[in-house]
């Protein structure tokens, strides 16, 4: 019997699925420490964000694309994307930021509509003629503020401590991913909806 083996791409998106709950158990259980409480998850989101970067390029470089990877590869970064976001605002609202809770709430809520607009369309569109349009410029620049907004909220307290009570810095991030969400979000609009029939 032949024994099939996982290739280096699929492997990186399945670690990117195991390292969601890490991230989140390291985000709550370590909410106590002022410094570590914040460095520790934002290590972890990063290592996740490199496999994201790396498993696309290793697969494409080498030939290594799956039927497998075509469907691990969004999933996980759904999960990464999603439950890093969520958590954040789960905490942000139990540490008591109303504020700033209802503000991030806001992005996610607008990061998950526009998540769920983009994949059905993609789902229709590659179902019924096979076409799959390319990542452009604004869902590259939206991947880039995620990942790096993520990151500086979760360091505020740290790297911005004069501005951390007002959060200005997450803020900025947080409009950051909101324009680029949008934008990213229209842009896939307009590529994919010449192709949908809607009288069919």
């Amino acid at each position: 019997m032949k024994k099939n083996s996982m290739n280096l791409p699929n492997t990186l998106s399945l670690l990117r699925c195991a390292l969601v709950p890490v991230f989140v158990l390291t985000l709550f259980l370590m909410r106590s420490l002022p410094v570590w409480g914040r460095v520790v998850p934002a290590i972890v989101y990063l290592i996740t964000g490199l496999t994201d970067m790396l498993d696309g390029k290793i697969a494409r470089k080498y030939n290594l694309v799956t039927d497998f990877g075509k469907f691990i590869d969004p999933l996980a970064d759904k999960f990464m994307v999603l439950g890093s976001l969520i958590s954040i605002l789960a905490l942000v609202l139990i540490e008591g930021e109303v504020t700033m809770g209802l503000v991030f709430c806001a992005v996610v809520l607008i990061l998950l509509l526009r998540e769920l607009g983009v994949t059905s369309l993609r789902l229709v569109v590659a179902g019924k003629s096979g076409i799959v349009v390319a990542a452009s410029m604004f869902g590259k620049l939206k991947t880039v503020s995620q990942m790096a907004g993520t990151i500086i909220i979760l360091l505020e307290p740290v790297i911005f401590p004069f501005c951390a009570e007002n959060h200005i810095a997450a803020y900025i991030c947080m409009g950051a991913m909101t324009i680029t969400t949008v934008a990213s979000g229209l842009d896939y609009m307009k590529a994919y909806m010449p192709y949908i029939d809607t009288n069919s």
